[in-house]
């Protein structure tokens, strides 16, 4: 960052994929937007050889503004095009935009402001007080928000994020300076949100306008990139491994379990609706100790009766979700072990989540 009363110069990276129609618009804004507030800026634009000519005319825009242009023919995605731009820019502060006008550039002094006030990371989030989403159909709505909660419940860094898909945000170069991104898709912030080198984030809300041109990225394939996007991510914070360890615990859960059954009614003549009740305890316990141990055991801030209180609570309310699951396919016609099969899938994940979140969280 600059001394002290100076402000820091922004580049402004912005992948582009036949944008052609937008680019006048946006660089006047942004323009207006950043020499109103005094900053110095450029303009970086990362064209994936775009058919209506992009990068041609955002160079033919540069005698005007301060734009550099990276025509890129042999490599594509959004994710790796901000990366390229990364590596071009020259400010101190990174900001990150679509070329299509649903991010307002009158937004980004607000977002370089939060950087200099002390945060690495600004984003520009649609889903904290004061922020919108305008004209979305119903089943868009469900499906980002579906993705922002499924990645902040596999991903904990990212847990207090309202918004880490966001496409807008501003970001010390300190945060990715020397950081090895490899995102899948276009969800580059998540990436940044796990890997990068930060402390504090922030989110200034904004309104998520209509598109004016261009090509939606919403589709199947990028469904599905998200999906494995955020596979690679648990792997790499090791939130995989957790997941794994955990069903080895819960496999060992289950022979105490069946063990201690047989035990108690074969050998100690114990009625079999009773015994099942302490050969459940004893399995819980098993399940405590090695999760205590070895699955959670760099997460241990709690005390440990509290842990284990926790844990004994997380166990019933897995076991509740099994059951309500399992009843209504039941009556609905499917096998019932199949059923049962659907519903430990269901208390397993809830169980997991829970437990990683709240009694290890």
């Amino acid at each position: 960052m600059p001394a002290e009363g100076e402000k820091p110069k922004v580049s402004v990276i912005i992948p582009t994929y036949n944008e052609r129609e937008n680019l006048e618009e946006l660089f006047r804004r942004i323009s207006e937007a950043l020499s109103g507030a005094g900053y110095g800026f450029e303009i970086i634009v990362v064209d994936d050889d775009s058919p209506d000519r992009t990068w041609e005319y955002a160079m033919e825009l540069g005698k005007e503004y301060p734009v550099k242009v990276i025509r890129r023919r042999n490599e594509k995605g959004l994710s790796s095009a901000v990366i390229r731009g990364f590596k071009e820019a020259s400010g101190e502060v990174l900001v990150v935009m679509d070329a299509d006008l649903q991010h307002p550039p009158e937004k980004i002094p607000e977002l370089v402001e939060a950087i200099e006030n002390g945060a690495d990371v600004a984003i520009a989030s649609r889903y904290v007080p004061g922020g919108e989403v305008k004209n979305w159909y119903w089943y868009r709505k469900l499906i980002s928000k579906g993705a922002i909660m499924l990645g902040r419940l596999a991903l904990p860094k990212i847990r207090s994020v309202k918004d880490p898909m966001s496409g807008f945000f501003a970001l010390r170069r300190e945060v990715v300076e020397g950081v090895e991104l490899n995102p899948i898709g276009f969800k580059i912030l998540m990436e940044i949100l796990v890997k990068g080198r930060h402390r504090r984030v922030v989110e200034v809300p904004f309104t998520f306008g209509l598109r004016r041109a261009g090509e939606s990225k919403l589709g199947g394939k990028t469904m599905v990139a998200y999906l494995k996007h955020v596979y690679r991510l648990m792997h790499w914070s090791g939130e995989l491994d957790r997941l794994i360890k955990f069903s080895i615990v819960g496999t060992s859960g289950v022979f105490v379990n069946e063990g201690f059954l047989w035990l108690f009614v074969s050998w100690l003549g114990m009625s079999k609706y009773i015994a099942n009740i302490p050969a459940t305890e004893l399995a819980i316990l098993n399940n405590f100790t090695w999760n205590d141990l070895w699955t959670f055991r760099d997460l241990r801030k709690s005390s440990l009766w509290r842990r284990l209180l926790t844990f004994h609570v997380v166990a019933l309310t897995g076991a509740f979700v099994q059951w309500v699951i399992y009843a209504p396919l039941v009556y609905l016609g499917v096998n019932y072990l199949l059923a049962n099969l659907v519903g430990i899938g269901a208390s397993f994940i809830v169980r997991f989540l829970f437990n990683r979140n709240v009694t290890w969280g």
